[in-house]
């Protein structure tokens, strides 16, 4: 089902700024018996993303109601959540009182072979560099051509995911994930202050890993420190987590902490 601002519809009008510009920002998450996980962690990523690139965010109440009927018939499911500055005229002025739209849909939760999971994925590196616009790092805007661009470079059905870089070669994320390396027992995750998104499930893993006592560092990530690390991670909210089991010519074998923190997410779903 797809609801645009409440009513059953699978249009918007082509006048609609997130069509035309990208001009919205989007959620995506996982729900159960009508129940969406993680919903605070996703509440807050999209009040803070509206808020980024001043957009009024529709009320928790209303999203609430919407997801629930959205995925009433469906036992698990994914929702995505879309909301943009509305209907404008022509050119990249923001109308002085815009009006903004949200479109709520559920779609099936998407499956992935169940070795990914248990014994880690092929990963790659996309050609694709990401650009630095600091004013645009960490929210999950609605222009994702950079994600389209650098999913387009593999068919492989093997290939799982493919790692994103930055123009000086530092490790961003994945094209729809964010990557955490182990080393020594602790974690460390790329610095998203000049590209990347910043995913609910990665604001998880932090609070997780502090509540455990696992240290979690933010910085710099060149690829060959990646390439070091003892463990290699990419999260989203659908998949969880999954260990890269291979990137390059390097290979890993099954880590401890990849489940550990598949348990703390599964513990900590609310």
């Amino acid at each position: 089902m797809i609801l645009v601002n409440g009513a059953v519809s699978d249009t918007v009008p082509v006048i609609d700024r997130g069509f035309a510009y990208g001009d919205g920002v989007f959620r995506t998450l996982q729900v159960r018996s009508g129940r969406p996980l993680a919903w605070r962690y996703q509440f807050r990523r999209l009040q803070h993303d509206c808020s980024a690139i001043g957009i009024a965010c529709p009320s928790e109440a209303v999203l609430r109601n919407e997801i629930a009927r959205v995925a009433e018939h469906e036992r698990i499911c994914a929702v995505k959540i879309m909301v943009t500055r509305g209907p404008g005229q022509r050119g990249y002025a923001v109308p002085r009182e815009s009006q903004p739209a949200r479109i709520v849909m559920s779609t099936p939760l998407p499956t992935y072979p169940t070795s990914w999971s248990e014994t880690g994925i092929r990963a790659r590196i996309c050609s694709l560099r990401l650009g630095f616009q600091p004013a645009l790092a960490g929210i999950k805007h609605l222009n994702r051509l950079e994600n389209v661009l650098a999913r387009q470079e593999w068919q492989d059905p093997d290939i799982a995911e493919g790692l994103l870089l930055d123009a000086e070669s530092n490790v961003i994320g994945g094209t729809m994930t964010n990557v955490f390396m182990v080393r020594n027992d602790a974690l460390l995750t790329p610095d998203l202050r000049r590209c990347g998104v910043s995913g609910a499930t990665r604001d998880r893993i932090f609070d997780c890993a502090a509540a455990h006592g696992i240290a979690c560092t933010v910085s710099d990530v060149p690829l060959n420190e990646a390439l070091q690390a003892d463990e290699l991670i990419v999260a989203n909210s659908l998949i969880g987590v999954w260990q890269v089991r291979e990137l390059n010519d390097r290979e890993w074998a099954p880590g401890t902490m990849t489940r550990t923190i598949r348990r703390w997410l599964d513990e900590e779903e609310d």
